[in-house]
């Protein structure tokens, strides 16, 4: 479906195009030619045809500096020459496909066949149907009107299925219309940074048209194709498209092609959109590949790029790991591992369908052979042909009994009470500002035993100020006063500030009277600009004397170097260096420093560790993040080589070293106080100084002085956790991580490493489960790796959010604490349903059977049983499932994986319960008539009218059931089990409206659901048994559970499921994983390339084009590699490989990768 409305799409486009061609100067076609060559090729293409990257845009009618007018008009007309910015997405399933999905479930079908037989013997009179010698076991032949009323018991099952499928249908429905929902939402949040008549606007991703100029930066994923103008030191990730991991540098007369659903991994810079959409080169991939599978349910860009995000992760682990591609799929195949709750409840259902199953079985067979030893052995009665119906008329009533039980004991609305749980949740947790990417996140958060955090911006406010300077040989504790810092330093200063900074950082004025400057950009730069203008200086003038395009040579900062320079040419024709960074690093680069009048005086190390001790680590110790920043001269010639790194950040001169401080967010301590007492270790990791992570610590409550812990840096941490050959090894990590807690200067390899360590580890009983926050590109692998990855809403790159399962919206720590409780909260709502469920069943399992094989005739009829089933399944998971969560929740340790899901105070619960429901329902069906001075509904024949009696039975029972739903509002055997009940509106609605209902179905459902109408003093007395339940809840709360060590729990993970088989054998497992990845990459290829010989068109701008050859050219040795890979695969990978060399398909570089092209 999706290829067919890609194709649409397309034609449609070219349509449009070559109606429009002439209004601009050069077509979609030509644009997109262009889009294919790669490096030098598109250079010279680009000299020849156009002359440059500024005559391209005039042609597209743009300005480099002003961008487009931005006028409705003129956008909308580009929208239709060039086509939008989205890829089509595949169509939803109709409510019709899903409501034949709900038909595929194996027990409705049963139903479905017994009730079609039921309908088609009751239609058909047998010839010997008044014959007395085929009289009935159960004597009394019955009247006309009721043989006329046979049918409807078959209708009312049928019906009753039907009821079943529709609900089911609906709830898929909703839960898939809830997720596109969600998903437009991400999309509309991602935002792109364009420049629209001189002014920097961020609009949504999908408004993006050809002709923008739009602005890159560091952690950006591209979201459209396009031509670099301006920009510095800008370094692109291609390897979503190339599969090459190597960064690519970008610079318009080497390399000037920016390709969408690249990442940005350093600089920034300016480019011109040339192809959206379809027309953009992943939009092109995609199209031949009919928009691949299940990406296209999410149809942002984003989406599509997450193999991207994961050949992303492979390059921080190259450095630790030797490069290995195993840990990208270690990373695939730990989230596909079943989360904790389906992996408990999946169990659980088996063992539940296992124990209806055989007990259905007995009941059919206990009613066949007492029918016929009671007709044909004891009353000798022969078996003659026109009897025939009439028997097998009794042995279908008996197959549609078993079929009943079979119904009850299945739970089927375990399924719908985790969708509802989940779904519920997830809504609501948009409100606490947790937006949910993956489902099941949600119930793992529940689970969690430790939380590594970030520390900028999660635990902090993230809004910087400086407090402290040490600047001309003294040091202010506080701002200093502008006369006190001698003039040519202050000069220095503020251009080393102003220049050295992203010129999209600034401090604004604030939006509202009394209220803080905004900052905007990077927050520790507008901590320094904010320090310039606490002098009484001003960035602006010196920005707009030296505008961005001058700058020299830009050295952006990134994780290794942990600084950032910038070059600028001086009138004179030499260079000036400007550098920041983080003081030790900084300071090690230094060998001379300002004094009091400003001039550069020595800096020896032996004055560096003096001042490290004096002045970095008094700031440190505050809390405070030091920054040193420098400068340096450097002649006109010989011009220095400024790709020479080391030689150029050296021999450095100290202006100044500045203190900022990052308060700890108000709520944070009372957050990890929480999280703490719920008995999850909140962990801390940084890139900060030492010193300086551990007084936040302090601050934040994460580490108490007096206690046992360790605060580790980066180095001394991998010192200790790498044998003498450099490997890391799990015992020693076993060793560190439980006393770890803050972990300093930590690269983001190291993040991944620990998290990966803890959750390898086998040190506690329980497996741990990690929960990790992140924002940066480089977060990526850990929160890949991690069981829960919180992104951050507001600081987080694109890159973090698509690695993670969670986004928090408002960036804040105590979010992650509203997160636990409703995944506890979802755990609890299960576990309640459950208790519920599972009490209905036994009672109802054992009624049916004991009642069959004692008086041949389930008390509880098809009908009422699948009622009472409704009432159980899909009204108790919606009244018990939407319980929001409350505080106590986080009063207790979390569950873990091998905790079972039905806990022994449950099981005495269900049993306790089922005891009562038993004993008064047997009195009522053996004595009940006495009671009642009713006639007894005990031996009725085949069509006789519903009796009073198994009424009365069947209303007792719901009644029970009604008051046992209140009971199952506990399951940690509280006493008060009305606590909140008001505060879930939904509950209260289902009983009462279940209460109403029932009332009718016993007044007036007659004869289809088997009920006569009841006088005012029987109900009074089924409302009465009912209302014991609550009584004997309390006795059964009396009980103390630790007495009764017979009970079994159920639903449990032992530890051999627990382990997954990634652990037990890892080479096999990688070998059946690429074979696996392979075998599906060539199911897809194969359609890709059907789809290819229909739409040679595509194809042959592919062939024309020699670029994309050019372009995975390169590849030649990644693609070697992947054929070695591919020939442990399949046969069939030989056929593919040929079908590929032939003339029209693509060029054989591109098919030798399958998973790459982001098909997987």
């Amino acid at each position: 479906m999706g290829d067919m409305t890609n194709s649409d799409f397309y034609s449609k486009n070219q349509r449009n195009e070559s109606s429009h061609g002439g209004e601009f100067g050069c077509t979609m076609e030509e644009l997109r030619s262009l889009m294919e060559l790669r490096g030098t090729e598109a250079v010279v293409k680009i000299k020849e045809t156009y002359g440059d990257t500024d005559a391209i845009c005039r042609r597209l009618k743009t300005s480099p500096v002003e961008g487009l007018p931005g006028t409705a008009p003129d956008l909308e007309k580009r929208k239709q020459i060039f086509g939008q910015n989205f890829i089509p997405p595949k169509k939803p399933k109709t409510f019709l496909q899903l409501v034949w999905e709900a038909l595929q479930d194996v027990t409705l079908i049963i139903l479905e066949i017994a009730a079609i037989i039921s309908l088609g013997l009751s239609f058909y009179h047998p010839p010997g149907e008044n014959n007395e010698v085929c009289a009935t076991a159960q004597g009394g032949a019955e009247d006309e009107g009721e043989a006329e009323a046979g049918w409807i018991e078959g209708a009312a099952i049928l019906l009753s299925v039907i009821c079943v499928v529709l609900v089911t249908a609906f709830n898929d429905w909703s839960k898939e219309k809830q997720f596109r929902g969600l998903q437009s939402r991400i999309e509309q949040e991602q935002k792109f940074t364009v420049v629209r008549a001189g002014q920097v606007v961020q609009i949504p991703v999908a408004e993006i048209v050809v002709g923008d100029i739009a602005q890159v930066k560091y952690g950006d994923l591209l979201p459209a194709d396009g031509l670099f103008i301006q920009g510095n030191d800008l370094k692109i990730d291609e390897s979503s498209l190339t599969g090459e991991s190597d960064q690519v540098r970008k610079s318009v007369d080497k390399d000037p092609m920016l390709l969408s659903g690249t990442h940005v991994m350093e600089g920034s810079g300016r480019m011109v959109v040339t192809a959206v959409g379809v027309n953009s080169q992943t939009g092109i991939i995609f199209t031949l590949l009919g928009a691949g599978g299940e990406e296209e349910e999410k149809k942002d860009k984003k989406a599509k790029q997450q193999d991207g995000a994961a050949a992303m992760e492979m390059q921080p682990l190259k450095s630790a790991e030797g490069g290995d591609a195993d840990d990208k799929k270690k990373a695939n195949m730990h989230k596909k591992e079943k989360s904790v709750l389906q992996g408990k409840l999946t169990k659980l259902a088996v063992q539940i369908g296992k124990a209806g199953l055989v007990m259905s079985a007995i009941t059919v067979i206990i009613l066949v052979l007492y029918f016929t030893v009671d007709t044909f052995v004891v009353n000798k009665k022969p078996w003659l042909p026109e009897c025939t119906p009439v028997y097998v008329q009794y042995f279908v009533k008996f197959f549609i009994i078993g079929v009943t039980v079979l119904v009850v004991a299945v739970p089927e609305g375990l399924p719908l009470a985790v969708t509802i749980s989940l779904a519920y949740s997830v809504k609501k947790m948009m409100k606490d500002n947790n937006l949910v990417r993956h489902l099941d996140a949600c119930e793992t958060m529940g689970n969690a035993t430790a939380i590594c955090s970030d520390k900028t911006g999660t635990l902090t406010t993230n809004r910087m100020t400086v407090v402290q300077a040490y600047v001309g040989d003294a040091h202010y504790k506080e701002i200093p006063e502008p006369s006190s810092i001698n003039a040519k330093t202050m000069e220095l200063l503020v251009h080393a500030i102003a220049i050295n900074s992203a010129y999209t950082t600034k401090i604004l004025p604030p939006e509202k009277e009394g209220a803080l400057p905004r900052q905007v950009g990077n927050k520790t730069e507008c901590g320094l600009l904010g320090f310039v203008l606490d002098l009484k200086q001003d960035y602006e003038p010196v920005r707009a004397q030296m505008p961005e395009e001058k700058l020299y040579k830009v050295y952006t900062f990134n994780s290794v170097r942990k600084s950032m320079s910038t070059v600028i040419k001086l009138p004179d024709e030499s260079f000036r260096m400007y550098s920041k960074g983080a003081s030790e690093i900084v300071l090690k680069k230094c060998c001379k420093i300002l004094n009091g009048a400003g001039e550069p005086r020595v800096f020896r190390p032996r004055d560096r560790d003096e001042m490290v001790k004096k002045v970095i680590e008094p700031m440190a110790c505050d809390g405070l993040r030091t920054i040193c920043v420098a400068y340096r001269d450097f002649p006109s010639s010989p011009e220095p080589d400024w790709d020479n790194e080391n030689d150029i950040l050296n021999e450095l001169t100290c202006i100044c070293v500045v203190g900022i401080e990052d308060p700890v967010r108000p709520e944070v301590p009372e957050a990890i106080r929480k999280c703490q007492r719920a008995g999850i270790t909140v962990r801390m990791v940084t890139g900060d100084n030492i010193n300086t992570a551990r007084a936040i610590a302090i601050k934040c409550g994460i580490i108490h002085p007096g206690e046992d812990f360790l605060c580790l840096e980066g180095k001394e941490f991998n010192r200790r956790i790498r044998n003498e050959k450099g490997e890391i090894e799990q015992e020693r990590i076993d060793k560190i991580w439980p006393k770890l807690r803050v972990l300093a200067r930590s690269s983001p390899t190291d993040k991944h490493t620990l998290v990966k360590g803890i959750i390898d580890s086998t040190h506690t009983e329980q497996r741990q489960v990690v929960a990790v926050t992140g924002d940066g590109t480089n977060d990526g692998p850990a929160l890949k790796k991690a069981d829960v990855g919180f992104a951050m809403g507001i600081a987080g790159t694109d890159v973090a959010k698509e690695a993670s399962d969670i986004i928090l919206t408002d960036d804040n720590f105590s979010s992650i604490v509203k997160a636990v409780m409703w995944g506890r909260n979802v755990y609890d709502s299960i576990s309640k349903f459950l208790q519920f469920q599972l009490t209905v069943n036994v009672v109802a399992v054992i009624v049916a059977f004991t009642g069959a094989c004692i008086t041949q005739d389930s008390p509880l009829k098809a009908v009422q049983m699948l009622w009472v089933n409704l009432i159980m399944d899909t009204f108790a998971s919606l009244a018990l499932a939407t319980e929001p969560p409350t505080e106590t929740l986080l009063l207790r340790k979390p569950y873990g994986r091998n905790k079972p899901l039905i806990s022994r105070t449950m099981m005495k619960n269900i049993l306790g319960h089922a005891v009562y429901q038993l004993t008064l329902i047997f009195t009522l069906l053996f004595v009940g008539e006495k009671m009642f001075q009713i006639d007894s509904g005990r031996n009725a024949p085949l069509h006789s009218p519903p009796s009073e009696h198994y009424t009365i039975i069947f209303n007792t029972f719901v009644m029970m059931q009604l008051f046992n739903e209140i009971n199952a509002r506990k399951i940690h055997g509280e006493r008060n089990v009305f606590d909140g009940i008001f505060r879930n509106p939904i509950f209260c609605t289902i009983v009462l409206g279940t209460f109403a209902i029932q009332i009718v179905i016993v007044q007036f459902g007659g004869k289809p659901f088997s009920c006569s109408p009841l006088q005012l003093d029987q109900w009074m007395w089924c409302i009465f048994i009912g209302l014991g339940e609550l009584v004997w809840g309390q006795v059964i709360a009396t009980i103390p559970t630790s007495r009764l060590k017979f009970l079994k729990e159920a639903g449990r993970l032992t530890q051999k499921e627990e382990i997954p088989e990634e652990e037990l054998n890892e080479d096999v497992e990688e070998i059946d994983h690429a074979e696996r990845e392979l075998r599906r990459g060539q199911i897809l290829w194969f359609r890709g390339l059907n789809r290819i010989q229909t739409q040679i068109e595509v194809v042959n701008t592919f062939k024309s084009g020699a670029s994309f050859q050019g372009a995975l050219r390169r590849q030649s040795s990644v693609t070697s590699q992947s054929q070695d890979v591919a020939s442990l695969s399949s046969p069939s990978r030989v056929s593919l490989s040929n079908a590929l060399s032939s003339p029209t398909s693509l060029p054989p570089a591109a098919a030798g990768h399958p998973r790459r092209e982001g098909v997987s």
